[in-house]
């Protein structure tokens, strides 16, 4: 990857960082978790309002590194509006992206989905933040599939 294209994807994660997208308390929620990484200290709460099959409305809040927050920020734009099949095929992308040599559930994305998850393939070399990065996202697929669980921790 050129020095251009680092820079760009480095400036859009520390945007998302200063200027969050879908930060706060949703009112009512129908679903909710907290995840936890006792390692680093990053803390995050998701609420959820779904309808149905689909995600009408998600928000977050907590205190993280910028990795963190910048993971749940881009992860609300691309699930707000979102069914819960789309849902947990962006949780399957992005969790191949920064684990596995290869993502075939990247492909059944739409490319702007793609490109926003391709922002952090460079963590992937740092193992450390790996966890930091993916903490939003087991959030979510706890707030979705394991309501009984509210606490989740990347440890």
């Amino acid at each position: 990857m050129d020095s251009d294209l680092k820079n760009l994807y480095q400036d859009i994660l520390l945007e998302h960082n200063h200027y969050p997208r879908n930060y706060g308390r949703l009112e009512n929620p129908t679903h909710e978790a907290e995840g936890y990484n006792p390692l680093c200290g990053d803390h995050i709460h998701l609420t959820l309002r779904v309808v149905g099959d689909r995600i009408e409305d998600i928000r977050f809040e907590g205190r993280s590194c910028a990795i963190c927050k910048a993971s749940a920020s881009i992860m609300t734009t691309l699930v707000k509006q979102a069914s819960l099949q789309v849902a947990d095929q962006a949780f399957e992308a992005f969790h191949e992206l920064l684990t596995q040599p290869e993502s075939p559930h990247a492909e059944s994305l739409p490319a702007a989905a793609r490109e926003k998850l391709a922002l952090f393939a460079t963590v992937r070399n740092f193992p450390m933040r790996v966890k930091c990065a993916t903490l939003p996202w087991h959030t979510l697929r706890a707030a979705l599939h394991q309501p009984e669980q509210k606490i989740v921790s990347t440890e």
